[in-house]
């Protein structure tokens, strides 16, 4: 089914008390999770809302910041999973990176925080470089996986049917440029609304 179709169907489905995401699964083959597992970001055109913060040397009126001087907050554990949950994504200037680690790493890592080298890290704390991460950290969407399928949210169902199909559309592209053997990885493709059930947007070639 096409895209344009499909969000057709899935917004007859029934509606809901709040405003539902709409999320992607591109099932793959050929593909050994073992050794291939991506850890990237693809970039889409119509980004949603998120939530960001800064570690830096000093504050910055252009985003929530943490400064070093700001460290001896998060004590326990739990202060750190409590900052880690209230943004959707973190942005660094690189001389603070190794600190980030010590002190943020073991629960940054695993709930995929920790400011990235490919969609995160400034050399210097400019406000021209801090507000253009911001734009880039926006428009980009983390793409990991630890097993035969990738799931990620695309959009919103209260977006146009034009930008979530430009989105998904963007997604797509931008999955197949980076898996190993491109198209050649990818089963099926289904996109699907929080409590509806998926549609195939594309099939495996015969």
């Amino acid at each position: 089914m096409e895209i344009k179709e499909a969000l057709i169907e899935l917004r007859k489905e029934k509606k809901r008390k709040f405003v539902q995401t709409v999320d992607l699964v591109m099932n793959l083959k050929n593909f050994n999770v073992r050794k291939e597992a991506l850890n990237t970001f693809v970039s889409v055109p119509h980004p949603s809302e998120k939530k960001l913060a800064g570690f830096f040397t000093k504050r910055s009126k252009l985003i929530d910041s943490i400064a070093e001087d700001d460290f001896v907050k998060y004590k326990e554990i739990k202060d750190i999973k409590k900052l880690a949950k209230k943004y959707d994504a973190f942005i660094a200037v690189a001389p603070m990176m190794g600190k980030i680690a010590t002190k943020f790493g073991r629960v940054f890592g695993p709930m995929n925080r920790m400011p990235s080298p490919q969609v995160g890290i400034i050399p210097q704390e400019s406000d021209e470089m801090i507000s253009g991460m911001i734009e880039k950290v926006k428009k980009s969407v983390r793409i990991k996986n630890k097993e035969m399928a990738i799931k990620l949210a695309v959009g919103k169902e209260s977006m146009s049917d034009k930008e979530l199909e430009e989105n998904i559309t963007s997604i797509i592209n931008g999955l197949e440029k980076v898996l190993p053997r491109g198209r050649d990885n990818v089963r099926e493709v289904l996109i699907k609304f929080t409590m509806t059930k998926p549609i195939v947007i594309v099939e495996a070639k015969k």
